[in-house]
């Protein structure tokens, strides 16, 4: 028999959500083992993968992925059967606590509800845990190295993706070095492996502006054909886009629900079509239009 939505929700209601967050290439992935440790934190989802105990329990990697964009679409969870396989094992495995790793909060909450877990309880910010030195050091070896951490051991990365496993690192966690207490506290050796996935071979691939305006211009002609777009404006980081649409809408139109419905639907169709991050749709209404007048 079948679960449905609500049964699944119950199920996962209990589990404490946790996410780390901070722009692509600043250490995240590095920090997560200590910072799991500190929270008590058994089982961490990391770009597709759900890794248990040191060990990949299932997903599959946007590391492997030959495109930054195909990287994305992964690492969100828009396919699914992965996403399927993944909340399937979480169910199986009985997890109570669980670490999200992301480049945004939009992002991490995507993931929690595309599994369907709980949104996030607490979330923390790579800056919290990190110096702006080691912040530059960690994007400075994305930047140049290619240069990405998968956080298992050498031995489960080797098993399951040969083909990039590039070598593995040893790091002492201690507490007090992560948050910068001055006590001392027993620490230990935690192993994470170094990985040159394709696509960072290749470099970032990015989706042009003008390829954007044709999907934001489609996308409103299919929410409704009446409104017309006069312009549109552009922005990228690395989190995302956002995206300002100037439009004129007819005369008598619902404003609050049409508006609020063009923006989902807009972020909605090109996240799925392109697996890229829409932060922000804004939307100004330049002019509202009167009806034609026919003898």
């Amino acid at each position: 028999m079948k679960q449905n939505f609500s049964d699944i929700f119950y199920f996962f209601k209990n589990i404490q959500v946790y996410a780390l967050v901070g722009e692509s290439g600043t250490g995240k992935s590095f920090r997560s083992k200590q910072l799991a440790e500190k929270y008590g934190i058994h089982a961490i989802i990391d770009d597709g993968l759900l890794i248990q105990d040191d060990k990949i329990v299932a997903g599959r990697s946007a590391k492997r992925e030959k495109t930054y964009m195909g990287a994305v679409r992964v690492a969100l969870f828009d396919d699914k059967e992965h996403r399927d396989s993944v909340a399937k094992v979480l169910r199986k495995t009985h997890i109570k606590k669980i670490m999200l790793i992301g480049t945004s909060e939009k992002m991490v909450m995507k993931i929690a509800m595309r599994l369907q877990l709980p949104q996030p309880q607490k979330i923390i910010k790579i800056e919290d845990i990190a110096t702006k030195e080691e912040i530059e050091k960690a994007i400075k070896s994305r930047q140049v190295e290619g240069k990405h951490v998968i956080p298992v051991p050498s031995i489960e990365v080797k098993k399951n993706y040969p083909q990039i496993f590039s070598t593995s690192m040893r790091d002492f966690f201690s507490k007090s070095k992560l948050f910068n207490k001055n006590k001392n506290i027993n620490g230990k050796m935690i192993e994470k492996s170094i990985v040159q996935p394709e696509f960072s071979k290749k470099g970032r691939i990015k989706i042009s502006e003008a390829a954007l305006t044709q999907m934001v211009m489609h996308c409103v002609a299919e929410c409704d054909p009446d409104v017309k777009v006069k312009k549109i404006s552009i922005k990228t980081d690395q989190r995302g886009y956002r995206l300002l649409v100037t439009i004129d809408v007819p005369f008598g139109t619902q404003l609050t629900g049409k508006i609020h419905r063009l923006q989902q639907y807009i972020i909605d169709k090109i996240e799925s079509f392109t697996g890229i991050l829409i932060e922000e749709v804004s939307i100004i209404i330049d002019k509202i239009s009167k009806p034609d007048s026919k003898n």
